[in-house]
């Protein structure tokens, strides 16, 4: 199976949307290898970086998971970096 490193960058811009969020980040919690929150509150959004090693797909899935939640945007950034597992 083949593994990437990945880093998303996400945007929560409601705030009614983060407990699901946190239940679809938790669902794949195998793979998160760190994950770093930011409230900005002046702007009333939270910045949320996730690194993540796993296959495409699981990338890719839990992105448009995540992409479809009302009020939160996501970009993915991949690394070069494929392992063999």
């Amino acid at each position: 199976m083949e593994k990437r490193i990945a880093v998303m960058s996400i945007i929560v811009e409601n705030p009614d949307s983060a407990q699901k969020l946190n239940e679809i980040l938790h669902e794949k919690g195998e793979f998160i290898i760190g994950r770093m929150g930011i409230p900005y509150r002046e702007k009333g959004i939270s910045v949320i970086s996730i690194v993540i090693d796993a296959p495409q797909d699981v990338i890719s899935a839990l992105s448009g998971k995540i992409g479809n939640l009302s009020g939160v945007n996501v970009k993915t950034a991949y690394s070069n970096v494929i392992s063999h597992e």
